[in-house]
């Protein structure tokens, strides 16, 4: 009886939890993005 009511909470947990880690992800590639567009404007010009 526990496991079912259980089930709800556990599928919630992983979705956000999954959320979590692709959020994370997209922030530290804006993170690397950002640092490396700011290394090459400063060598390009015309």
């Amino acid at each position: 009886m526990t496991d079912e009511s259980d089930k709800p909470g556990e599928e919630r947990r992983q979705k956000l939890m999954k959320a979590g880690v692709a959020v994370g992800i997209g922030s530290a590639a804006i993170v690397a993005a950002l640092l490396y567009a700011s290394k090459v404007k400063p060598g390009r010009k015309k």
